[in-house]
């Protein structure tokens, strides 16, 4: 399915995965129209072709006015935030912008939906590897930010059996070019890349090019099946040998030293300290972090790959675009 002159919606175009959806779909010719809030920053739209929308998710009329026309919806966008002064906030935001924006979708007439969820709504399998059968309750997702996805998402899911045209996605952790924030995991690149992460913690990640991630989201509109959620993914890698990776791509010597969780969690929570101190609201170092780091967040994305045509490239390409992006924008030290 080629999406060429179709009036699309894209929200989130001024994030990292948002950006790369939209520049996905404008590849293939989709008449774009964005929905972004007055004062974001706006680099990722440089040199895309599309019509803007100024509105808030969370405002029922400037969302309503933005879906007047379209056929297709991609919501991408989320309040992306592993920490917060009041962490509640992050689901009242997550869940009510979910629900604006699928009630709008539906009184619009829009055809079908692609809805950006997260693997953050799925419970890792210890010593193994988690599919999309594995769905958390709010009460067993670590942290308001996981919790969030998870309201959201079964919102969407309720939704969808009262006869919404959604399909949702459930990405890993996305690495590679203009992740301009940069999101938790960029920050891990930016500071590994820079010589300012001696050691670790015992972890693993699944991580995939952005590129790829959008690429199955435009899949998934064209193939996937109304109410399924699909993982997309890539490589299981510890964090370990991501560092030692980032280390080599840019000739510093890897980190050796593995330090218990447990040993961290006062810097943590001096840290979120600091940042309620001086109102500053990304500390690097979360309790949450923490206690997610304590399982290996490893999964599997065959059911996009059967379903979809899904695929990956291998980790070490979206790790070396993510530095090369990072390094042409300053962020590297």
């Amino acid at each position: 399915m080629n999406f060429a002159g179709e009036k699309i919606l894209v929200t989130g175009a001024t994030g990292f995965v948002g950006a790369a959806v939209a520049r996905a779909l404008a590849a293939q010719g989709a008449r774009l129209r964005l929905l972004v809030r007055a004062g974001n920053d706006r680099t990722n739209l440089a040199g895309l072709d599309a019509e803007l929308a100024e509105g808030d998710l969370r405002d029922a009329p400037s969302v309503n006015r933005a879906m007047g026309g379209v056929r297709y919806l991609f919501h991408v966008a989320a309040d992306y935030r592993l920490w917060a002064r009041d962490p509640e906030e992050i689901v009242r935001n997550n869940r009510a912008s979910t629900d604006i924006i699928m009630t709008a979708a539906r009184a619009n007439g829009v055809e079908r939906i692609v809805y950006t969820s997260s693997v953050a709504t799925l419970k890792p399998l210890d010593g193994g590897v988690a599919d999309e059968r594995r769905p958390a309750t709010p009460e067993q997702a670590v942290g308001a930010y996981k919790r969030s996805k998870v309201v959201a998402e079964r919102l969407v899911e309720a939704m969808a059996a009262d006869g919404l045209p959604v399909v949702i996605v459930n990405p890993s952790t996305p690495i590679g070019p203009r992740d301009v924030k940069p999101t938790p995991t960029g920050r891990i690149v930016v500071e590994a890349a820079s010589g300012r992460m001696p050691a670790f913690v015992d972890s693993g990640l699944n991580l995939a090019h952005v590129d790829d991630v959008a690429a199955g989201h435009v899949m998934a509109m064209a193939k996937g099946r109304i109410g399924e959620r699909y993982i997309l993914g890539g490589q299981d890698v510890s964090l370990g040998q991501m560092l030692g990776d980032i280390a080599r791509i840019v000739g510093r010597r890897p980190p050796t030293v593995r330090i218990p969780r447990a040993a961290l969690f006062p810097l943590a929570h001096a840290n979120e300290a600091w940042c309620r101190l001086t109102a500053k609201d990304d500390p690097f170092l979360t309790v949450d972090s923490l206690k997610m780091a304590a399982h290996n967040m490893y999964f599997s994305s065959a059911k996009a790959q059967a379903e979809l045509g899904y695929h990956a490239r291998p980790y070490a390409a979206a790790l070396a675009d993510a530095i090369a992006w990072f390094r042409a924008a300053g962020k590297i030290a």
